[in-house]
């Protein structure tokens, strides 16, 4: 059965112009011959900035670049037509499509209400004033480009329960819609930062009216009508209820297939944070793993100064393997956006090693590290920067490897703060490989292979190295690599 290996195929800076899906769709088959089995896309659905939002803005989940709306028909990333033959080409070769689900809130609203609201303190948000006072909103969505087709639905203010922004009085911060839900309370099961995580941005959606519950439900299964959905990555998960999630989940494991791949981004360094949603969301899906992410960060910056034996202490993978995807950068982490914590260019290949030939979790790759990305933003300090993010060389030949040799048990070797190799034994007919880096200076690791071994040659599948290495009668082998390196050795008969 072939492994699960994920790619992200975007990034926050990926070009405008429509052209993303038609390269999903050219690169299909190639992603397959690779190893790719899912492709983790972009939200589809128009954004309030049209043709040059991410997507995160959500405007309107039914609007797939169909309809003329915030100013274009496409979205940044292609027409409907375009995302329709992109999901197919990925289905014909076998590579499920997974969709990004940003239901936290809306943006760009059609018309302003007037509503009654409470100011909240911004940085304690379980404070909330007693005093309401009225106001105008924008929480009204009609999507008058649609004309109601797909969906007759109408977002009011009964459907949010804060926003940012109001008029008369003209005031920004964090305001409490006062309507029928939640007693003028957040929803619970959410992040405990800034005391109650449910506000995050724009009208925050109220998930306690059943009307938006049915409709979200709703437009799950409607996109399965659409397109081929082989799973859901979820946005945002800190702010929205869990149980929400629980039931959402549950529900498209019933209504599309019960083998959906899902992931939550539940952006939390602390595994007890992380268990406890499991537990809430009934141990349905599969969260990010920050805090490797956070040590392939580190280990980048501190070079040999980093214990690279103790990578993977306190990681998701390491505590809850079933339950976590791996990652070494996404869009959220790369340079200039809000979570920016890059690995290292020099790393990246060690990084990426460890998460795709290891038994444990799902790997996720990114789209810059495969296929580069250049873009020039403004920084936190105010200047132009020119961002060039190099392809990673080895890296397509890392997911190949994990295809045809990351097989069999495991045998770690982390025993030394700068060299550490790992062993994958094969089985009776796939092969295995044997893993071994530095973060220092070159070295090498003893490796048992057994009495089965002995005789056989073995040869460094990214070509770092030259060297033959022949196991000894006693099935033991001593594999080099070069200092900040990593070699890949695979049985030379299996090349």
């Amino acid at each position: 059965m072939t492994q699960r290996t994920l790619l992200q195929f975007f990034h926050w800076y990926t070009p405008n112009g429509g052209r993303l899906w038609k390269e999903v769709a050219e690169k299909a088959e190639a992603l397959a011959s690779m190893g790719i089995t899912d492709v983790w896309l972009p939200p589809a659905y128009k954004g309030a900035a049209g043709s040059s939002s991410v997507g995160y803005d959500t405007y309107d989940l039914f609007d797939l670049g169909e309809f003329n709306q915030k100013g274009s028909v496409a979205t940044k990333y292609g027409d409907r037509t375009s995302f329709e033959n992109a999901c197919n080409a990925l289905q014909i070769n076998g590579v499920r499509a997974i969709h990004d689900v940003v239901f936290n809130h809306k943006m760009g609203a059609d018309e302003k209400e007037r509503v009654k609201v409470r100011r909240v303190n911004a940085d304690d948000r379980t404070q909330i004033e007693d005093d309401t006072f009225e106001a105008l909103a924008h929480t009204r969505f009609t999507f008058p480009g649609r004309q109601d087709k797909h969906s007759k639905f109408v977002w009011d203010k009964q459907c949010f329960s804060g926003v940012d922004v109001v008029e008369q009085p003209d005031e920004t911060g964090v305001f409490k819609l006062v309507n029928e839900y939640g007693e003028g309370q957040w929803n619970e099961q959410v992040d405990d930062e800034l005391g109650n995580f449910d506000y995050l941005m724009g009208a925050d959606v109220e998930f306690r009216n059943n009307a938006v519950y049915e409709e979200l439900k709703y437009w799950g299964r409607w996109l399965n009508e659409q397109v081929a959905v082989g799973g859901f990555r979820l946005d945002a998960a800190k702010h929205i209820p869990a149980w929400f999630f629980r039931d959402w989940v549950g529900h498209m494991r019933d209504s599309i297939s019960p083998d959906l791949f899902v992931v939550a981004e539940y952006w939390h360094p602390d595994m007890a944070a992380l268990g406890s949603y499991l537990d809430l969301v009934d141990k349905q899906l599969m969260l990010f793993d920050v805090a490797l992410h956070h040590s392939f960060h580190d280990a980048s910056k501190q070079g040999a100064n980093f214990d690279i034996s103790r990578i993977f202490d306190g990681s998701l993978v390491a505590s809850m393997p079933d339950h976590a995807v791996t990652l070494v950068d996404n869009h959220d982490t790369q340079p200039l956006q809000s979570l920016e914590a890059t690995v290292d260019p020099w790393f990246k290949p060690l990084a990426y090693a460890l998460i795709l030939l290891r038994e444990q979790g799902v790997p996720c790759v990114f789209y810059p590290d495969l296929f580069g990305g250049s873009y020039r933003d403004t920084g936190d300090d105010g200047n132009e920067h020119d961002i060039d993010m190099p392809v990673i060389e080895c890296l397509s030949k890392l997911v190949e490897a994990r295809n045809q040799f990351a097989h069999g048990p495991q045998t770690d070797y982390l025993d030394h703060p700068s060299c550490i190799a790992f062993v994958r034994h094969g089985t009776v007919d796939l092969p295995g490989c044997v893993t071994v880096m530095s973060n220092g200076n070159a070295g090498e690791k003893s490796v048992d292979l057994g009495a089965e071994a002995a005789g056989v040659s073995f040869r460094d599948y990214l070509g770092h190295r030259d060297d033959e290495v022949v196991v000894g009668d006693d099935g033991k082998a001593s594999f080099p690599v070069h200092g900040g390196g990593i070699s890949v050795w695979v049985r030379a008969d299996a090349m």
